[in-house]
């Protein structure tokens, strides 16, 4: 049995499974047996690594297997799966099938779900031997392709990044999406952006950390990681030191040595919901994800009925959604589109996100969200009154907007636009009051294959500057909001700061954008135009 490979990369070994059961569904339904699976290995390779630990201190990996099956509580989830011999891995037990493949893998997965609560329902969803008209939809042969694809690389604690599942999950819907000339409508956000978020943000031990849209809950892991190495010590995947008899006596990994997070999140798809949950439980990780419409019924609330209110806020919501009507925010119960503010017209959601978060925040609360580059600049300069600009301009008065971080080009998947991270503080400090930092971070890349990506010295350098609100030539300046105002509430940072010396022109995909708005609001107005017409008995 060859060694599992850790040099492959994501993409290659991912896509390496996807092409061993070609043809055995349409593409699109790839990941429903793929994303469970790479999900159990995980979970195998993670479970070794903490019968490896236990063995080092009891003298065997056989006595370690005794010692989890008595006490749960040393590992931090309990796989029922017992190779004959102990010294192998326990992805093996799985690894090894041959006869009946789908109805033992579907066994397992229920057996596993069955020792973990917080698995049922998520790694139990998926029957590998169920059958369409008499025929399995994914036979034995292609589905030991498949395990025997999956088992090339090990994905240990120390092997991969910590956001395994969501960037497979996130790899396998652009390729399906690629595959059949469609979008995916689906944007992961780079690691790298939520490196900087997370380090701006500064999460604390114990503080509640919300995040509306949360996908498979990469930011929510980014920001776990951060809270552990603010506080020094190693990532809390990593507390392997603590001898089993400590462990034992503090209730296993129910009391880890830095407070965790406690994390909230809501997500619209069920797969991604289920992908979101892989990786609260793989990371230890305190709290939870509901499914559902957050939009339109944010699942968590207060005693009240109110908006629960949280310390920090993260969210990368899908960019100009269309498919809320005004009736939507005008029967909102939950005060977030206050009079004055308003709301967004119907062809972009990117600031109700941004009402929806502000509501979310408590009073000393702050946030960090992804938009389109456009919601930064629509409407402004424009003769006639734009809904977008009359709620970016409420949060502008009431200095709620901390820093505005303008990213690269074509970091993210499922487009080339480069996008913004809006920065939001309920209690800004004095001395920032009446500001604005704005930062143009639009060189600040290297160039990949097929996406461009931030280095981690970019990533810092990026971060330091909003941390310590530093103007740096051709990347930062502090604005005052009567700048702001001047220029019509346009916050985005290429509007302030010239990255070169020569003639400096609005990137192109920001002023598409913008017209194609434009566009749709004047479609709306027409239409509009058109039912008061018709009232009227006047043909248009």
């Amino acid at each position: 049995m060859p060694a599992p490979e850790k040099n492959k990369s994501l993409e290659s070994w991912i896509w390496d499974a996807a092409c061993s059961i070609r043809g055995a569904k349409d593409a699109p339904k790839y990941k429903d047996y793929i994303l469970p699976l790479i999900f159990t290995k995980r979970l195998c390779d993670v479970f070794d690594d903490e019968l490896n630990r236990i063995a080092k201190e009891v003298g065997s990996r056989e006595k370690a297997f005794r010692l989890v099956r008595a006490d749960h509580k040393l590992v931090r989830f309990y796989l029922p799966l017992v190779p004959n011999d102990p010294e192998q891995p326990v992805w093996s037990v799985i690894r090894k099938l041959s006869d009946w493949i789908g109805a033992e893998v579907t066994t397992y997965m229920r057996a596993i779900a069955r020792e973990n609560p917080l698995l049922q329902g998520i790694i139990d969803r998926v029957d590998f031997n169920a059958t369409t008209h008499g025929q399995r939809d994914l036979d034995d042969d292609r589905l030991s392709n498949l395990i025997e694809a999956i088992s090339t690389k090990r994905l240990g604690l120390d092997d991969v990044e910590a956001d395994i599942i969501g960037k497979s999950y996130e790899y396998l819907i652009r390729k399906f999406a690629e595959g059949s000339g469609q979008s995916a409508g689906e944007f992961y956000t780079p690691a790298e952006v939520g490196t900087i978020m997370s380090r701006v943000l500064q999460p604390e031990p114990g503080m509640e950390i919300y995040d509306p849209c949360c996908g498979s809950g990469g930011l929510l892991v980014k920001f776990e990681i951060e809270k552990d190495r603010r506080a020094d010590i190693p990532v809390r995947q990593k507390i392997s030191d603590i001898p089993v008899r400590d462990l034992s006596q503090a209730g296993g990994f129910e009391n880890p040595p830095s407070a965790p997070l406690k994390i909230f999140g809501q997500e619209y798809t069920p797969e991604t919901w289920a992908m979101a949950n892989m990786n609260m439980i793989i990371h230890d990780m305190e709290g939870q994800i509901e499914i559902g419409d957050t939009f339109k019924n944010p699942k968590f609330r207060d005693r009240r009925g109110r908006l629960r209110q949280f310390d920090r806020v993260i969210a990368n919501p899908m960019w100009n959604q269309d498919w809320f009507t005004e009736a939507d925010y005008d029967n909102d119960e939950f005060d977030r589109f206050p009079p004055g503010a308003g709301f967004p017209g119907k062809s972009s959601a990117d600031w109700g996100w941004v009402q929806h978060i502000h509501a979310s925040l408590n009073a000393t609360g702050r946030a960090a969200v992804v938009l389109d580059t456009g919601a930064a600049s629509r409407g402004s300069g424009n003769a006639g009154s734009n809904k977008e600009k009359t709620v970016r301009q409420w949060f502008v008065e009431r200095d709620l907007i901390e820093s505005v971080l303008y990213l690269p080009e074509n970091l993210f998947y499922n487009t080339t636009a480069p996008g913004i991270v809006l920065f939001l503080n309920k209690a800004k400090p004095k001395e920032r009051q009446g500001k604005v930092l704005l930062v143009n971070a639009s060189q600040v890349f290297e160039k990949g294959d097929p996406k461009n990506f931030i280095p981690e010295a970019g990533i810092q350098r990026i971060a330091d500057i909003l941390i310590d609100w530093t103007e740096e030539e051709k990347l930062s300046r502090t604005v005052d909001l009567a700048e702001l105002k001047k220029n019509d509430y346009n916050i985005s940072p290429s509007r302030y700061i010239h990255t070169s010396d020569a003639q400096t022109y609005r990137p192109i995909a920001e002023i598409v954008e913008e017209l194609q708005a434009i566009e749709a609001e004047a479609r709306e107005t027409d239409e509009a135009l058109r039912g008061i017409l018709k009232q009227l008995g006047v043909s248009a």
